[in-house]
């Protein structure tokens, strides 16, 4: 098992300031409070209407429109100067038209203001499933990060395994005395969760962490990778109750995106739908770990860990209620 060390994050006072993209969702949250504390100056463009932020010394919130390179330079970096822009932006949807807007043409308007106000350094939150682009949403992923990496400025792009709240959405149903639903016999795939505060910490750290420049770095959660079925198992114990499990053959995702496919071609409106079951049947079948092109096979022990959080603190803390379950925007992943 590959373990990182050093990701706590360095700063102080003056550290700098920073152009922080995503920061309404749940991880654009946790980095943003981190960059505070940590003392740097962050500006933050966000969606007029957006949801308010509290008031802290050194954030400026500024509404604009991210898809208008007009906006860019007129409401958001306004000429002045960054150190770096860190992207926690993400496509809410994943569906075609969504994932180039945002994924895609918004990180170029980012990038491309950012080169004209000086900024030398850029942190992209990213996913590791383009390793096997299928689906549009990595496509567009793909494409922006080899803009950045071509650009000239300084980046670190993180693939981050999984999210705590991707892995947080049966908790309810298993404590209505459902059965959890699992593809197959649960053991099809496996990830390494990493969560929101123990990703934010890193994504900071590669602001002033030499080591992480220049590079692409995949990374998961402490402990080793777990299955959809470890996952259901720990549920039922944490509450207390006998497992019960229902197992959804794959094939009959399958016969959905087929259906769905056919139905889009001739109907517009069916095509995102088809995107979405796309989507669903890539996350049943492919693991989010590091995909070993040679051996053609995903290697958890190649998987970097990171953090102090495991998904099992997590469900503990929503089975008892100390913690309430947020999903943010992005609930298909």
């Amino acid at each position: 098992m590959v373990t990182l060390s050093g990701t706590e994050p360095r700063g102080g006072p003056a550290c700098g300031r920073i152009l922080l993209l995503g920061a309404t969702g749940t991880i654009g949250r946790a980095t943003l409070k981190i960059l505070l504390d940590m003392g740097y100056e962050v500006v933050c463009p966000v969606r007029p209407g957006a949801r308010p932020f509290e008031g802290r010394s050194g954030l400026i919130v500024r509404p604009g429109d991210l898809l208008d390179s007009a906006s860019w330079a007129r409401d958001l970096t306004r000429g002045e100067s960054f150190d770096a822009i860190l992207s926690c932006l993400a496509s809410r949807t994943g569906v075609p038209h969504d994932a180039w807007a945002i994924d895609y043409q918004g990180h170029l308007h980012a990038l491309e203001a950012a080169q004209a106000a000086g900024v030398r350094q850029m942190v992209l939150l990213s996913a590791i499933c383009v390793q096997k682009p299928r689906l549009e949403f990595q496509r567009a992923k793909l494409a922006f990060e080899k803009r950045l990496i071509e650009s000239g400025l300084a980046f670190s792009i993180v693939r981050p395994t999984a999210f705590f709240k991707s892995l947080s959405g049966q908790v309810e149903r298993v404590r209505a005395g459902k059965p959890f639903l699992m593809f197959g016999n649960g053991r099809l795939t496996a990830c390494k969760p990493i969560s929101d505060d123990d990703l934010a910490r890193f994504l900071v750290g590669c602001l002033s962490n030499p080591d992480r420049l220049n590079r692409i770095l995949p990374i998961g959660g402490p402990g080793p990778a777990i299955t959809p079925l470890e996952q259901g198992e720990r549920l039922f114990e944490l509450f207390g109750k006998r497992p019960r499990f229902r197992r959804v053959p794959v094939a009959l995702l399958d016969v959905i995106v087929g259906t769905l496919d056919a139905l889009g071609r001739v109907l517009p409106p069916v095509a995102a739908r088809a995107e979405l079951a796309r989507i669903g049947h890539y996350y049943a079948n492919e693991s989010m770990l590091v995909w070993d092109s040679v051996a053609k096979r995903y290697d958890a022990e190649a998987t970097p860990s990171t953090g102090t959080e495991t998904i099992w603190d997590h469900y503990k803390d929503l089975v008892s209620g100390a913690r309430t379950h947020q999903r943010g925007d992005h609930s298909v992943f």
